[in-house]
């Protein structure tokens, strides 16, 4: 045996010669095929390992006859959400032989969905990966099953086909954010909320709503706006709160980007958070403990989401539909206070 040669011109039939057998044992090894026996196949991973062999992911998928991309379809507006979707994605790629692609959309754009079903077409992904509010597209869902494409999606409403689904209880942490405000006293209460085609945002603003109604408090609508899940969006909306008649003690946000937009808005306003203005997100990304103060926000775990996403993904196309879930996986939320809240100044009084 030798391993002389570049490691990257090495190739199964070498695998094979230098092993002993024939190029479909290598191979069966390479996939992982229980029809090995124990000897020959740590053989061949032993070979494997000192040439440094890497199985050509093409010729992969020309035996499989699909290929191992794994796409990652998102019109999210918020940056720092995708990030963290995609690293923990990638978290559970690590060590298999599925790759990740990134597919922006425009749901605004007519013909979005033939340029799907066109990408879906050209590439033959191993499956598709949707968030909100891609995953809530019900019609693009029906025109790919069509096409026997595999997909898993994250909504926080139930959809159809649950075994491929993760739900996420966005309605529950608003509630959260809610109560909390409303304990600490706030009865003048703002919500910036996310754009209306997202169903998060209806989730969030009902369960925002459910949660002051349990202390008999209600959301006014002049106090409610409509922001864009963008950082800029959420100063513009903050600065109409701010100076709007009935100035609001605290804001709960659709997400953290906006709520990062409110502290702009305060400060511009002269106004101090939390001694003038309490402020509560949603998500909890890295960015709300690194402001000052730091930021009280539901914690929305989204790269453990993007991890557990993309392994139902490859599970589930391996898991017979008797064995597969009848109601999706929940991703349960909580609220982690911190420096951004407190009672309101009447009350501390």
């Amino acid at each position: 045996m030798t391993t002389q040669r570049d490691k990257g011109t090495i190739t199964i039939n070498d695998i094979a010669r230098m092993s002993g057998v024939s190029k479909k044992t290598v191979s069966r090894v390479i996939n992982k095929s229980p029809s090995v026996g124990a000897n020959t196949r740590k053989q061949i991973e032993k070979i494997i390992e000192e040439t440094g062999f890497i199985p050509n992911p093409q010729a992969q998928a020309l035996a499989f006859r699909r290929s191992f991309l794994i796409a990652l379809v998102y019109d999210n507006p918020s940056p720092q959400y995708i990030a963290n979707i995609q690293r923990g994605v990638l978290k559970a790629l690590e060590g298999t032989r599925f790759q990740l692609v990134l597919r922006p959309c425009d749901r605004a754009e007519l013909n979005y969905h033939d340029k799907i079903l066109s990408f879906v077409q050209q590439h033959n992904p191993f499956g598709l990966i949707f968030v909100p509010s891609m995953s809530e597209d019900i019609e693009l869902s029906r025109k790919l099953k069509e096409r026997n494409c595999h997909f898993v999606r994250i909504a926080s409403v139930d959809l159809t086909d649950p075994a491929h689904q993760i739900k996420t209880a966005d309605a529950e942490g608003a509630k959260l954010a809610a109560r909390h405000l409303a304990q600490l006293g706030h009865t003048k209460v703002a919500h910036i909320h996310g754009p209306e085609l997202f169903q998060s945002t209806h989730e969030r603003r009902d369960g925002f709503k459910a949660g002051l109604a349990e202390f008999g408090l209600s959301l006014a609508p002049e106090l409610t706006i409509e922001g864009a899940y963008t950082f800029d969006s959420g100063v513009k909306c903050a600065t109409t709160l701010l100076h709007g008649k009935e100035r609001p003690t605290a804001i709960f946000t659709g997400n953290d980007e906006m709520a990062v937009g409110v502290y702009v808005a305060a400060r511009k306003a002269g106004l101090r958070i939390p001694q003038d203005l309490s402020v509560v997100g949603f998500d909890d990304t890295p960015i709300v403990s690194r402001i000052w103060p730091p930021m009280t926000s539901v914690r929305f775990p989204i790269r453990d989401l993007g991890f557990d996403v993309a392994t139902l993904l490859i599970d589930s196309d391996k898991m017979p539909p008797a064995q597969q879930r009848t109601v999706p996986q929940i991703v349960e939320l909580d609220l982690i206070i911190r420096e951004s809240t407190t009672a309101p100044v009447s009350e501390i009084r």
